[in-house]
Parts: structure tokens; sequence; C-alpha cells
């Protein structure tokens, strides 16, 4: 199993990238939606008027500096890569650094450092072979940074979000076979492991890196000035792999709330707003003032049951709960329509996804009498766990509270702690709210599905389901491993425990004059935050 695309162009610049950094320092003086206010101080080359509208106008330009707003960490935050959490932590990782892959819009994984990889027949051995690409100090990118950068991940010592995406690879066993060469011993088959090289937080750091205060990465932007909790300034790498930014500069902002946001972009003090409520985006979707870019399918959003205990340990009263939503109503009403349906499966549109099962309709007829067959016909009443942890769940269980009355059933909308929410529910409770972003189906199946999987919230967990992911894993062929996704989903489909009915837009905003911003990728995937590919009308 081999992987290549196509060689891109490098950059023209010459000599060492570090010698032509600038002298000038910018920092910003003040935190939160403050720190956005003093951006009015740092105009220059971006204060020119701005066309009308948010039209394609030719052919991109170099320079200019895009001022981009995110919500932040505070003091703490850091440009350590692998403690990337937040939305604004992957926007500067991705700026400075790269991974060996990332997900396209489909979630299949694209080669980014790592130029092609190949596996052995028994699929346990992977050889990555890395382009030719540079560190911002000139030193070539090596397959023992890349070791390095795994090694330090998987520190069981160390805080590291992908270390458990690692899990699979035998790092004592693995090993580089030459400077651009590395060769990876896995534990188990794994017939999708490029996932692991593009793993949220898999970023390659110098060997031997451990302190970021001044950074040196392979990303399309090096390093300038940080201020925790206020600012990041990056400026070009002219000899990017992938060609050099049209930007000269990018400074990502710490902006916490989102009126601050959209109140700097609407001011011209950003550029860039990142994750704009719906209804915000509505008010201003049809001006002429900012750009609204919506990221669609971003996010599953649905409900989950918890299969092992009552009521829903009965599959009847699953497949009840099922006919009993008016999706679009919940579209409509919790995401103010920036969304579309789901189908009760995860990954819709994405590798894998089995388009083919068609897409259930409301039934409450048929649901009251699943019910009365699992002996609830003198009614059911079931506690819904919510919080205002995320946009639209305490809106979706209002909603789904009035639906369910049709069927007979009483559901009583208990809201929780947002600070506590997520552990509160993973174990607890019959009935809650939940969301997903962007990964690959087959890291939603092990990551929630299996019998050991450490975020199993439906309490799903059948040997013979097991069994189908791992022949899954051990299987060469893309053909005959899609067949056994759609087995799973089948199952998951007539009795699983997730209720997906919907999948909402993440939402940015932009100045009209910005350019080059992805409307077809989901969030944390390869094109979402690409400030290099972006430049100014």
């Amino acid at each position: 199993m081999t992987h290549h695309l196509p060689a891109l162009p490098t950059g023209t610049g010459t000599g060492s990238p570090r010698s032509r950094r600038p002298a000038r320092r910018t920092v910003l003086a003040a935190g939160g939606a403050a720190a956005v206010l003093a951006l009015s101080a740092c105009g220059g080359s971006n204060d020119t008027p701005a066309p009308a509208g948010g039209e394609d106008d030719g052919e991109p330009r170099d320079g200019g500096r895009l001022r981009a707003a995110f919500a932040g960490g505070g003091a703490n935050e850091t440009l350590d890569p692998h403690l990337t959490n937040l939305f604004a932590d992957a926007a500067r990782a991705k700026a400075l650094f790269d991974k060996l892959a990332d997900f396209g819009s489909d979630m299949s994984s694209r080669p980014r450092l790592a130029e092609s990889w190949e596996s052995n027949e028994g699929l346990d051995l992977w050889t990555i072979t890395l382009r030719e690409a540079f560190w911002h100090d000139g030193a070539p990118v090596t397959a023992e940074d890349v070791l390095y950068s795994y090694r330090r991940i998987a520190d069981p010592d160390r805080a590291f979000r992908a270390r458990s995406s690692l899990e699979p690879i035998d790092l004592e066993d693995s090993r580089a076979v030459d400077e651009r060469t590395v060769e990876f011993r896995l534990k188990r088959p794994y017939a999708e492991f490029p996932n692991v090289l593009a793993a949220f937080g898999a970023y390659i750091v110098p060997d031997g890196a451990d302190d970021f205060t001044d950074p040196v990465g392979s990303g399309p932007f090096r390093f300038v000035s940080f201020t925790p909790g206020r600012s990041l300034l990056v400026e070009r790498f002219e000899d990017y792999w992938e060609g050099a930014p049209h930007l000269d500069e990018l400074e990502i902002v710490v902006a916490d709330e989102e009126s601050a946001r959209i109140n700097a972009l609407l001011g011209g003090q950003v550029e860039y707003a990142h994750e704009l409520d719906p209804v915000t985006a509505r008010a201003h979707r049809d001006g002429d003032r900012v750009r609204i870019v919506d990221l669609s399918n971003s996010a599953m959003q649905g409900f989950v049951m918890k299969t092992d205990r009552a009521p829903f340990d009965d599959p009847r009263v699953r497949e009840a709960f099922f006919l009993i939503p008016d999706r679009q109503e919940l579209i409509d009403g919790a995401l103010s329509g920036a969304g579309e349906i789901g189908n009760d499966l995860f990954g819709k549109g994405y590798l894998y996804y089995a388009d083919g099962i068609p897409q259930r309709e409301r039934d409450v007829e048929r649901a009251a009498e699943l019910l009365r067959e699992a002996g609830h016909g003198d009614g059911l009443t079931v506690t819904l766990d919510t919080s205002p942890v995320a946009t639209g769940f305490v809106e979706a269980a209002e909603i789904f509270r009035e639906q369910a009355a049709a069927a007979g059933v009483t559901v009583e909308v208990r809201i929780g702690n947002a600070d506590t929410y997520w552990s509160d529910t993973l174990d607890s409770g019959v009935m809650a709210c939940t969301r997903s972003g962007s990964m690959p189906i087959e890291s939603h199946v092990s990551q929630r599905l299996l019998t050991d999987s450490p975020t199993n919230a439906t309490q799903w967990r059948h040997e013979d389901f097991d069994d189908l992911y791992q022949q899954a894993q051990s299987t060469r062929d893309e053909t005959e491993r899609a067949a056994l996704y759609e087995r799973m989903q089948r199952r998951l489909h007539a009795e699983g425990g997730f209720l997906v009915w919907g999948f909402a837009d993440w939402i940015v905003a932009t100045a009209p004059k910005v350019r080059g911003v992805s409307e077809e990728a989901p969030a944390n995937t390869l094109d979402w935050a690409r400030f290099d590919r972006v430049w100014m009308a």
C-alpha cells in the first residue's frame, strides 16, 4: 500500500532563513477583548479601503498582514505543538510546524512532511519517505527528528494529547533507515496507520527540542514574537516546501468572547474572526461589511443513549427514539439552520461512510408501537442531560422534549455544569446531548465504540463488533475494508446508541478583502486555518 502526491513547488528564498528575520517585535499590551481593541494601533498595509463584497478578484497577491482572532487559553498558553488543545493552539501550531500527514475534507489522510508511505504484507511495518523540507534555521528535516518527536509525544510522564493515537507504534523497535526514511514497527496490523500520522497534535519538531519560547519549526511561517494569552506574530518562510505564503505576516490574537471577535472584525481591527454563533452569522450574512464562511459538516450533533442500562438496554426503545425526532426542526431551532440532517451515523461525507443506508424519517406511530412492545405502553419518562457547554445543546434538548411527547415519552431536561459536563455524562445518566468534531470513521470507532474504548459514552460493548473492526484493520484491500465498515455501520444504525440528528457548520467571518479561505474544510482538517494560502485583495 503506497500513497504518493505530486511534488509541489518549493520556496524561492536563498540563504539562511533565520538571517532574514526582521528586528521589529510586536507585542500587544492587553488581554481578552482589550487586546483586540489595541490592534487599531497596529495598522499598516491592511488598512487600505476594501472592495465591496467577497468576490474573487483574480490571482493571489503577495504582501500584507492578516490579523486573526481566536478564543484563547489565557496566560498559560505555550507554543509547544504537542500541547495543542484549543483551536487557537492548532492554528498557531499549523503556522509554525507540520505533521507527517493531515486530514482532507473527507477525512482521508493526505501526505505532508511524508512524501509517501508503504506497508508490508502484514500491515504491521510501515515505511515513511520524507520529502525535502527545511527547518526555519536552514537545517533539513530528518528521520531522527520524526522519531524524536513521536517518542517525546509518547512519554508516559507527559500529558500530550496525541499520545493515545501513537499507541499502536512500537517506538523502541522503530528506526531511521536513512536521513529521509523512517521505519515504524507496529504492535498489530493497522491498515489505516496513516491516520496516526495525521493525528491532532502529532507535529514534528527538531531532534532535542523541548523549549518553545523561540521555536524553530518547518511550517509556512517562522516565529517573530509571542505573548501568551494575547498575540503571536509570525512572518513568511520563503523556503517552505509547499511554497512561500502570500502574506508577509500573520498575527493570531486572543479574543475569548464571540462579541469581541465580531466587533473587532466590524471595526477593522482584525481581518478574520473564528467561531461565530449561527445567530450572529445570520445577522451579518446579507451585509457587505463582513463575509461569512460556513465550514460545512464540521461537527456531529446528537444524543447518546446508554445501551447498558434501562430503558436503553432494550434495542426496541433505542429504535423508537431513532424514530422520534424531526431532524430538520432540530437543525432550524438548535443551530439556526446552519447544518444538515444526520442519519444516526457519524462521519457523513467521510471516507467509508455508509451513504447507501436510507435516511431515517420521523415515525411517531411506529415509535409508540415499539415502546408498547418493550413494556412502556403506559408511558416512559427519561432524563436528558444537557448543558450550555456547546452551541445549541439546551435548545436541542428542549425541542426533543416537545417532539418526544407525541410518542408518549416524557423527557425531563436536566441542565448540568458546563465545566464538568463531558466527564459527568461519559459514564453517568441514561441519555445526554453530545457533539463531535471531525475525525476519520476509523478513529470514531476505535475511540468510542470498542469494548475498551476510552470515551465509550454509549457503553456499546460487543465482542463481535470489536472483531469486525480488527478484521477491517487487517484487510489490505480498500473495497473489502469498506464492506466491513458498512457492516459495522448497518449494525449501529439498527441498534446503536448514537442518535445523530445533524451535522453543524463551523462558522468564521472575514473582512471583504480577504481571499483564499476554504469553504470546504471542516474544522481541524488540512485546509482549515490555512493562512499560508490566504491573501489580501
